[in-house]
């Protein structure tokens, strides 16, 4: 079972927690369907949580009624921190209690996912401490003021260091959730709550700009040049041989590294940049659905809109028609 708990104060901005709450709950409904509740099936436990247990008015007066006080709570799988509306140095002073209950959450070896100036609550925990992190880019000036010990990253939407995760905006926590539902139920699943909660394309974590600990995504520079190198070929012909004569180095030892390096295969690598560019294309472009397949790298369009629905869920015709819907015409 995976629990799932969102930190619940005052001043709090309630999209914070009722979207990814909606993304996850529609996640694992899609995965109960699809498994029709067999022990196939990967549960989630909610769990509200304020300070004290009590009820929690958010910046708006509406009252949220928690499940239970942190203290009840001894290890969450991903912890949601809420984004906090206007200055949120009295709702820390206030929530002093969540800070040691937080460095026992990263201890234990829970995820914590903080969105704008909820971050804080990591970094006055000591937790981001010469790490990466982003915040509100409100709040910049005077997160970098109290806490100049964090490596505060201006152009990045989102940041991860082992389990901690901060989201700039309720839109980039949106797409750092859609990270966890593939981490948790599988690409498929992830890519249909996308298509449910959101009609245009959208640049998912890690695709999107972000900022991943010390090395960007991990250590091993050959296996970034691979990735760079597919990146910029991914539109050939190409096999994963060819990214590993490109370097000099084996099949093997290609394959090797790089499912180290990213807990993906080179091949699945490959995949999921041409399926974004193919995306990118429905979105943009005219192009017959033959000629898409043909620059993403794929000779065979049967193939190509197998793979193609295996990653979005849906086919590539399909998707075009969905991402180019509009409610109104200006005409």
């Amino acid at each position: 079972m995976t629990s799932i708990t969102f930190l619940l104060c005052e001043q709090m901005l309630a999209t914070s927690v009722a979207l990814p709450m909606e993304q996850l709950h529609a996640a694992e409904a899609m995965q109960n369907s699809a498994f029709k509740k067999t022990l196939s099936a990967t549960p989630l436990a909610f769990r509200l949580a304020s300070v004290d247990g009590r009820p929690v008015t958010t910046h708006t007066g509406l009252i949220l009624q928690p499940h239970c006080a942190i203290a009840d709570i001894e290890r969450s799988s991903i912890t949601y921190i809420p984004a906090l509306w206007r200055n949120p140095k009295t709702v820390l002073r206030n929530n002093q209690a969540v800070l040691p209950w937080l460095v026992k959450q990263k201890q234990e070896g829970g995820i914590i996912a903080g969105v704008g100036t909820g971050c804080c609550f990591m970094a006055e925990a000591g937790l981001l401490d010469f790490r990466p992190a982003t915040t509100h880019w409100y709040y910049f000036e005077k997160f970098a003021a109290s806490y100049p010990r964090v490596l505060l990253k201006r152009n990045h939407f989102i940041t991860r260091s082992e389990n901690l995760y901060c989201a700039a905006s309720v839109n980039s926590l949106a797409d750092l959730t859609v990270f966890f539902i593939q981490e948790i139920f599988g690409q498929q699943i992830a890519r249909h709550v996308e298509r449910h909660f959101f009609h245009e394309v959208r640049k998912a974590y890690p695709y999107m700009q972000s900022a991943h600990g010390e090395f960007q995504y991990h250590p091993d520079e050959d296996v970034a040049r691979a990735q760079s190198w597919i990146q910029q070929n991914a539109h050939r012909n190409i096999q994963v041989k060819d990214v590993a004569d490109s370097l000099g180095m084996s099949l093997r030892t290609l394959n090797r590294r790089f499912k180290n390096a990213t807990n993906l295969t080179p091949i699945q690598y490959m995949q999921n940049v041409r399926m974004r560019n193919a995306g990118e294309l429905l979105h943009s472009s005219n192009l017959a659905i033959s000629e898409i397949a043909y620059r993403s790298g794929y000779q065979d369009l049967a193939h190509f809109s197998d793979l193609f629905k295996k990653y979005f869920g849906t086919t590539p015709t399909q998707y075009r028609t969905t991402v180019r819907a509009k409610l109104f015409s200006a005409n």
